[in-house]
């Protein structure tokens, strides 16, 4: 039924990437009855022979797209792979009955997850989250007609053919044009390119949070504060203490109406109570400093 790929060794070669290419060109490609026949015996009886026999006469495409996606600076064995996880959802996917062939539905899996990586992958920050952007980021560099940047009528012209806004054709030109800068900055021999490195984000991205000196200060005066705060407390009347602790220092804070009824007082009185101790507290510390 499908010729010499009843004999295919399906073992992948190693070596280069210029090796695996020559194989996967060697796979013989299907006819149209072939690939029908072999579709529908993976549809109707989850044959995975007949699944292996699809993805491996259409490994080649997969080669062939991954070249249109060179200009991203990313490694065309890595878009192949990605490539051949789109083709491999595509099978998985694929009804014959609609009457189309295998690679006209595979293409929109295989650049699919060639987009997804690149996308992940380009930069270290992403470049494009929403549709528009997506699609202004892979279809800027192909309607470049000249170096440069675009002028208002050609951003206008991208918009209009790509259906998006002009606002997000510049805004993903910028990001296309923009390079990830090294947060400690590259050092040079001569003195002169000596000079940039100082301008590196280190030097004004630095989190003063984490400085040793600054933590260590903190802590002191964090410790004490608290005892201070103990020291104070101690010189309160034993009712002041309770209802600052109960109000203040637990983690279920009493309500004035809870010590009311605890100390058999109106919830006024206990305000009352609360804002003398308070403000005794205040001045103890206050003192102490």
């Amino acid at each position: 039924m499908t010729r010499s790929l009843q004999k295919l060794d399906v073992a992948l070669p190693l070596g280069s990437l210029e090796t695996y290419v020559h194989w996967v060109n060697q796979v013989p490609m299907l006819s149209q009855q072939e690939e029908l026949e072999l579709a529908e015996n993976w549809q109707q009886k989850q044959d995975l022979e007949s699944a292996r026999k699809l993805v491996m006469a259409h490994l080649r495409y997969v080669v062939r797209v991954a070249r249109g996606y060179a200009g991203y600076g990313l490694p065309q064995a890595d878009l192949i792979q990605e490539g051949n996880v789109g083709l491999m959802k595509a099978v998985k996917r694929f009804d014959p009955s609609v009457g189309v062939r295998l690679v006209s539905f595979a293409v929109h899996w295989i650049k699919a997850e060639m987009h997804e990586f690149i996308l992940k992958n380009w930069r270290i920050v992403k470049v494009a989250t929403t549709k528009a952007q997506r699609k202004a980021f892979f279809n800027i560099r192909q309607m470049k007609k000249r170096l440069g940047w675009f002028t208002q009528d050609e951003v206008n012209a991208v918009a209009k053919d790509l259906g998006i806004k002009p606002e997000v054709v510049m805004q993903m030109e910028a990001r296309l044009n923009a390079h990830d800068a090294a947060f400690d900055g590259v050092e040079h021999d001569d003195d002169d390119a000596g000079h940039a490195v100082n301008f590196a984000p280190v030097h004004y991205l630095e989190d003063k949070r984490q400085d040793p000196a600054l933590i260590s200060e903190s802590e002191n005066w964090q410790q004490q504060g608290q005892q201070q705060l103990t020291q104070a407390l101690g010189q309160l009347d034993e009712r002041s203490q309770d209802i600052l602790e109960q109000r203040w220092l637990t983690e279920k804070k009493a309500t004035l109406h809870d010590l009311a009824a605890k100390y058999k007082v109106s919830a006024e009185r206990i305000r009352q109570l609360e804002q003398n101790a308070l403000t005794k507290l205040k001045s103890l510390i206050t003192q102490e400093c």
